[in-house]
């Protein structure tokens, strides 16, 4: 029987954390939540669960703090989630089995996101497969923050499990443009460091592309409104992302 660490990131996840942990108690030999200092009872909630080892790290950046986190775990096996995910029972079987017989690098896993008290089975949202089973040893978080994504370095196999992680991402449309404030903010900072150029294709005809992607090619439709407001506000994202890169340009040009 191969042995499973479960390693969570949080910060102020106190609505979220008891649900993925109580999702992995079964699976899991230990659960390593990495904390970013919070403020909340997300410490008094982890702590209340015996398998449950917790840290603390002020924050590194996703990729680096989910790097950091790896270090944490006692086996090599590891099972990695987000705060605001959990298991569905047909993956949690899944990987039980695997637990019984380990024979490849990695496994990856479907995610399927709530929307708003819907779940969304359409759009660039799904099946949105994930690496999230792997051995540590064969790989780390890469990607440019704020979407970080495991890579396993060399020539090694994986395969996908039948299940899907449960991911309630968004309570309301507010904390979605709350989110897409945030985060378009740290991607137009990651691509002004790695000097991304934008042009007039990136700020209209990316996110035009976006919608019909996420609304059309990927029948965002057969999702019904949800489908509709998630494929505007992809493309917002895309839209504000790149303004928000040449704004640093503009500002940079002003300040030399």
């Amino acid at each position: 029987m191969t042995l499973l660490s479960v390693v969570i990131i949080t910060y102020n996840e106190e609505k979220n954390i008891e649900r993925c942990i109580r999702s992995v108690t079964d699976i899991a030999d230990e659960i390593v939540v990495l904390d970013s200092i919070s403020t909340d009872k997300t410490r008094e909630i982890c702590q209340s669960f015996e398998k449950v080892k917790f840290y603390e790290q002020p924050f590194l950046g996703y990729i680096e703090q989910k790097n950091r986190a790896l270090e944490f775990a006692t086996y090599p096996h590891v099972l990695s989630l987000d705060a605001d995910e959990a298991l569905s029972n047909d993956l949690k079987n899944s990987i039980s089995k695997i637990k019984e017989n380990w024979t490849l690098d990695g496994y990856y896993c479907n995610r399927l996101t709530n929307y708003c008290g819907k779940w969304i089975k359409h759009t660039d949202w799904y099946p949105d497969k994930k690496l999230r089973l792997f051995d540590k040893r064969k790989g780390q978080w890469e990607g440019e923050n704020p979407h970080d994504k495991y890579n396993l370095s060399g020539e090694c196999k994986t395969a996908e499990l039948k299940g899907d992680i449960l991911h309630y991402s968004f309570p309301s449309i507010d904390h979605h443009l709350d989110v897409v404030k945030k985060f378009s903010t740290i991607m137009a900072q990651e691509g002004f460091r790695k000097g991304k150029k934008v042009g007039f294709d990136k700020i209209v005809i990316s996110p035009f592309w976006k919608f019909i992607k996420s609304y059309i090619v990927r029948l965002g439709f057969l999702d019904g409104y949800y489908g509709f407001v998630i494929g505007i506000i992809s493309a917002y994202a895309t839209f504000i992302k790149y303004v928000k890169i040449k704004e640093l340009y503009k500002n940079q040009e002003s300040i030399g």
